[in-house]
């Protein structure tokens, strides 16, 4: 089975939430949820691990 990271940048703080500057943020959470996935704290980081298609 092939692994791929995809990773999101943004900025933090609720000024940035939803705006350009966070899209990344957001198409990586939309990515997440649609396929059943769910993120954890892991260091300084949110963490996500999802099965697709396999």
């Amino acid at each position: 089975m092939n692994k791929f990271l995809i990773v999101g940048l943004g900025n933090i703080g609720e000024e940035y939430k939803h705006t350009r500057h966070n899209i990344g943020f957001d198409v990586v959470t939309a990515f997440v949820l649609k396929h059943g996935g769910f993120f954890k704290l892991d260091r300084l980081a949110e963490v996500a691990e999802i099965k697709w298609k396999g």
